[in-house]
């Protein structure tokens, strides 16, 4: 992905006629590359971390794109979307209370039992507060939803809403804002 590196490795060897490997340690050319080096390295770190911020945003896209593709991809209504955000809500709970079950009496939770109690904890806390999803009810926006191929820029193209648990749902803007 970063090519500063290919970049000024291409550049020095055109200076020098190719004999890259002959740099002293404390040259100006040395310096160069490993300044391009670390640029590359930050760089694709915070890609990283970029993408593991979208990916349970993207996770939930995918699995409201099935839903609807499970439709017809036809508009859904508001009580069956209602009953598919539960469903994605509550897609841990059978794995959390098995992780619960195996420890024994006793022992504090593990990493991975908190990690499930906190993820489950904040889709809980959105589903009664507002979940933000694209918007199912509207046609345009389900056919676009089905030619999503995983494509982050792609989703901005959607229209997005904010679903309550009483049933009412609001304009939503893509990205949505964390506080």
């Amino acid at each position: 992905m970063p090519k500063t590196l290919e970049k000024a490795r291409k550049a020095i060897a055109k200076k020098r006629g190719g004999a890259i490997e002959a740099l002293h340690a404390k040259s100006r050319d040395s310096r160069r590359l490993h300044k391009a080096q670390v640029r590359d390295d930050r760089l694709e770190k915070m890609s990283e971390a970029r993408r593991k911020r979208d990916q349970p945003l993207i996770t939930r896209i995918a699995f409201f794109q099935e839903a609807t593709r499970e439709n017809e991809n036809k508009p859904l209504e508001l009580s069956a979307i209602q009953k598919k955000i539960a469903e994605f809500c509550h897609q841990h709970d059978e794995e959390y209370h098995e992780i619960k079950k195996a420890r024994r009496q006793g022992r504090p939770p593990s990493a991975k039992e908190d990690l499930l109690k906190m993820k489950m904890e904040a889709l809980h806390k959105e589903e009664r507060d507002g979940f933000y999803l694209p918007d199912l009810t509207n046609e345009k926006t389900t056919e676009m939803l089905d030619r999503w191929d995983g494509n982050w820029a792609f989703l901005t193209n959607l229209t997005w809403v904010k679903i309550q648990s009483s049933g009412r749902s609001a304009p939503a803007s893509f990205p949505p804002q964390t506080n």
